[in-house]
């Protein structure tokens, strides 16, 4: 069989250290009772009503939508939440927790449900939709819901008892997805994009797509079960060629001296991007479609592929009963030493595989953890303490469970189930639904529910509890997808095409003379030594935590001393003074920057209690959590207000963020054009009094005091066309502080209609500046800065503007943008978000452009610094005295009038020629944008 698990080696956790930190208490007693057929039907009643309860409230209060959110019974439509960034890419506006259903129904002997389904997604689901998904999850979840439902329909069909009316529908539907995701395949490599626009496929402009460069490598490899599956079915190859080359390019572009594949990897290049290796999320279902592409297609290709890949995972990344990453190319170096819960599908997967003991161990290991935390976090240190905390209701641990049992017959299995059960209807199911957890160390909730919790959860615990006769077909006839829809086996000689052995590739790096060609036949296995599997698990169990966690609950002990419960990161004020003390409590310390925000800081060991320093580390996790989701959700353009009247004449371009509420100015062409005004009072947060003054102008309000919002609907009130608020906090900048969107009040921000921006102190200061030289401001309010000729179109523009005199200029102006010159090349690179206006340069003036600079995201690593010589001060378009230029001296005859006058009339230059100079900077500009996009 090959089951020899190796001793604990020398690298890592050592044994005698890993069992210290086991949890205390035995799961259960040795030598586990059979559970009868009455317990087992009770088990799978229970369900069958669970499944009941969470479908029926999709169909009641979400459908047609792609999800529900059961902790306001409402469906989950793109556009219309919040944005949760990369999660949202698996929605495309198909009713996918429907799709993702169909052949759970009728695994659940829902036939008639079943029915209704299908003829709902053939009637109401549109492919054709103007939106960028994913290419991985609209694969598994959508074209394999599709396959899977199109299986059993003609299954059902051949009995003759029910869909004795269908006719291939939902294979014509998958079709047609196929064809929408194959251009995500036009690379050179084959791996595809990971996204793909269902209207306009990749790289048109109105695609918004087809510019990223890095795929992740179950993105890429775990495509060929389905591609396969719908060639197989329609006769149409080239499905699963586009799926054999993607598979064959990361198999070309593995570590050869490890055999292991990093976790990203460049779709055009083949490098490898993060160079992390193990078996959860990233690379997962990889390695499982390898095998099951053998076990599904007969290609011995794939099985010794699996089995290269297979023998370095054990050699390297297994530690039992642990898996923990490595580097690819130092694969004796552990690269984290936290795991994430993805990798609990793995110990089914050995079970496929007949590596029996290791994943048995592995599944108790993970098991210890769910007793320890009544879910399994999003990710756990090799000390099994909280490292994410959420649990998205994931399926992964049921499935090994259910394999488990299939291989073993070990009734424990079954009691590990009802666990299960009894978690999900104690910990997570709500009214409408069954609602993912937030933080398992609180329980508290989110409003989300997936549709793998329909498609896999359930399908895998009633099969757990089943026995042959309790199902409408055979199970054995089937082999579950990643999203565990069912393909037939007899697509194996089904449309065939024989494909060439890859000449390119090389096995002989590998003796895997000591594999198995086929699984291992386990009733002969357990036959002879029924307590096999407890033995293995008997070392697990059995150990005393010396740092033995408390038994009870923060809950629990709230509700027992009366505590208030704990601060929670979307409720903190860094204004309240008894937030403040709750953070000392939990020795967590604030300090003020410079720009105005704050920065958190805990120390555990200054913490009152060691139960305050776990709320302080829950704390800091959930502000590190709620940063990085307002950061996804701030992800848009800058905006840019243009100075339009004397003297500037959109010559001065300042950086502004933009409002989540109001007028979208990337909508609206022309913009929003006036002059601008200051508030009585400035704050802006009451009943505005000079509304003669503000009334068809863009108000000018101070940040603080109350809601960007209320500050919003106050000037709107008073007849304002349109607000800038100014931050508070003096010498911030956008040079030095990331731009980000003035959020709403948690209300309804439909009423306000007025476009409204934000500057910061130092781009504000630039206005206040010029109204109190020149009294009267215009500026432009738009997404991006407009060229004079549409600024200025039927306009009269002075003649110093027309004309110009490059001669006539003096050195000491040379001199001063020489400076500006020398001053550039000290900056450090500004982030790409953050645009910066042009210097004026010798004559010639430039609209803002933007600096593009690496970011420090794993989505972004093509970006290099840009080679234009821009200047991040913002600098007016002349030499005169200001709070933001240089100021020029004037000779004893020369009147401060004159200066002026002198200053601004000495750039004279025909407009053309103006527009002429500025074409390259703007078409740079426009460029720039669309990369961004």
């Amino acid at each position: 069989m090959g089951c020899v698990v190796e001793k604990p080696r020398a690298r890592g956790l050592m044994w005698t250290q890993l069992v210290v930190y086991l949890v205390c208490q035995a799961l259960l007693g040795a030598g586990h009772a059979a559970m009868t057929k009455e317990e087992k039907s009770q088990l799978r009643v229970q369900v069958l009503e669970m499944f009941d309860h969470a479908y029926g409230n999709y169909m009641q209060h979400a459908y047609p939508a792609d999800e529900l959110m059961p902790l306001t019974c409402r469906g989950r439509i793109r556009g219309q939440e919040p944005s949760r960034g990369d999660v949202d890419d698996a929605l495309g506006k198909f009713s996918l927790t429907l799709i993702d259903t169909l052949d759970t129904l009728v695994v659940l002997n829902r036939s008639q449900e079943f029915e209704d389904a299908v003829r709902k997604v053939i009637n109401d689901v549109n492919l054709d939709n103007d939106i960028v998904v994913s290419v991985f999850e609209t694969n598994i979840r959508v074209l394999g819901g599709l396959l899977g439902g199109h299986s059993v329909a003609i299954m059902l069909k051949d009995k003759g008892e029910r869909m004795l009316w269908y006719n291939d529908e939902l294979l014509h539907m998958a079709k047609e997805l196929g064809y929408k995701l194959l251009p995500a395949f036009n690379t050179t490599s084959g791996l595809p994009y990971p996204r793909v626009n269902l209207k306009f496929g990749v790289g048109k402009p109105e695609a918004r797509t087809g510019t990223e460069t890095d795929t992740c490598t179950a993105c890429a490899g775990t495509l060929i079960l389905e591609f396969a599956a719908l060639s197989r079915f329609t006769g149409i190859a080239i499905f699963e060629e586009h799926a054999r080359k993607a598979l064959d390019f990361i198999w070309e572009k593995r570590q050869r001296s490890s055999n292991l594949v990093g976790v990203t990897i460049n779709i055009h290049t083949g490098d490898w991007v993060r160079k992390d290796s193990g078996v959860g999320a990233g690379i997962d279902s990889y390695y499982e479609y390898l095998l099951k592409a053998y076990v599904l297609l007969g290609d011995d290709n794939f099985l010794e592929r699996f089995n290269t890949h297979y023998d370095a995972i054990m050699r390297y990344i297994s530690q039992p009963p642990l898996l923990l990453d490595v580097h690819i190319h130092k694969p004796m170096l552990t690269a984290r030493t936290w795991m994430d819960s993805l990798l609990a599908f793995f110990p089914g997967l050995q079970v496929l595989k007949g590596d029996i003991r290791p994943a048995i161990e592995t599944h108790e290991m993970l098991y210890q953890v769910i007793k320890k935390h009544n879910f399994l976090p999003e990710a756990f240190t090799t000390d099994f303490r909280v490292h994410w905390a959420q649990h998205p209701l994931r399926p992964e641990f049921a499935e090994s469970t259910y394999f488990l049992y299939k291989a073993t017959s070990d009734p424990y299995y079954l009691e590990v189930g009802k666990t299960i059960i009894e978690n999900l209807n104690k910990y997570a199911r709500v009214p409408c639904g069954f609602a993912a957890v937030k933080d398992v160390r609180t329980g508290s909730h989110e409003d989300r529910m997936d549709s793998f919790f329909l498609a896999e959860m359930f399908k895998y615990l009633y099969l757990l509890f089943s026995e042959r006769e309790d199902l409408l077909f055979d199970i054995e006839d089937y082999i579950f997808t990643t999203e565990a829809h069912l393909l037939p086996l007899w697509l194996s000689t089904a449309n065939h095409t024989q494909v060439k052995k890859n000449k390119t590739s090389q096995y002989t790096e590998l003796d895997d003379s000591n594999f198995d060609w086929s699984c291992p036949n386990t009733q002969i296995l357990f036959r002879n030594d029924p307590l096999y599997a407890q033995s293995i698990r008997e070392p697990l169990k059995n150990v005393v935590d010396k740092n033995c966690p408390r038994t009870t609950s923060r809950m629990d002990e709230i509700s027992g001393n009366g505590n208030r419960p704990p601060l929670r990161a979307r409720d903190f004020m860094a204004s309240n003074p008894e937030h403040l003390d709750i953070l000392k409590k939990m020795g967590v310390s604030l300090i003020h920057l410079k720009d105005g925000r704050v920065q958190l800081v805990q120390h555990a060991n200054q913490a009152a209690s060691s139960i305050d320093a776990e709320d302080g580390l829950r704390f800091m996790q959930e502000m590190i959590e709620l940063s990085s989701q307002q950061q996804k959700e701030q992800q848009l353009p800058p905006r840019a207000v243009q100075i339009v009247s004397h003297p500037f004449y959109g010559r001065v371009v300042l950086t502004a963020g933009p409002a989540q509420f109001g007028m979208d100015l990337s909508k609206n062409v022309a913009g929003c054009r006036g002059f601008v005004a200051k508030t009585e009072p400035y704050s802006g947060c009451s009943e505005i009094t000079n509304t003669e003054v503000i009334k068809g102008k863009i108000a000018l309000m101070q940040r603080g005091q109350c809601m960007f919002a209320e500050k919003a609907r106050n000037v709107q009130r008073s007849g304002a066309i349109g607000g800038i608020v100014i931050d508070d906090n003096e010498g911030s900048s956008s040079d030095t502080a990331p731009l980000f969107q003035m959020a709403g009040d948690g209300k309804n921000t439909d009423d306000i209609t007025i476009p409204m921006l934000f500057l910061f102190s130092k781009e504000g200061n630039i206005i206040l500046d010029a109204i109190r030289e020149y009294q009267e401001v215009e500026v432009l309010l738009s997404d991006k800065a407009k060229d004079r000729a549409t600024i200025f179109k039927g306009k009269i523009v002075p003649n110093y503007i027309m004309e110009s005199n490059l001669e006539g200029e003096s050195g000491e102006q040379r001199s001063l943008e020489n400076d500006s010159q020398k001053q550039i090349s000290k900056e450090q690179s500004i982030p790409q978000e953050e645009l910066v206006n042009a210097k004026d340069s010798e004559g010639d003036s430039s609209p803002i452009s933007p600096v593009d600079a690496p970011h420090s995201s794993d989505r972004d690593h093509s970006r290099n610094p840009t080679d234009g010589d821009l200047s991040p001060e913002i600098k007016q378009p002349s030499n005169e005295a200001s709070q933001n230029s240089v100021e020029k001296s004037q000779t004893p005859s020369e009147t401060p009038e004159e200066s002026k006058s002198e200053r601004w009339d000495s750039k004279v230059q025909p407009i053309e020629s103006i527009l002429a100079d500025w074409k390259e900077d703007i078409e740079a500009f426009e460029m720039m944008e669309k990369d961004e996009l």
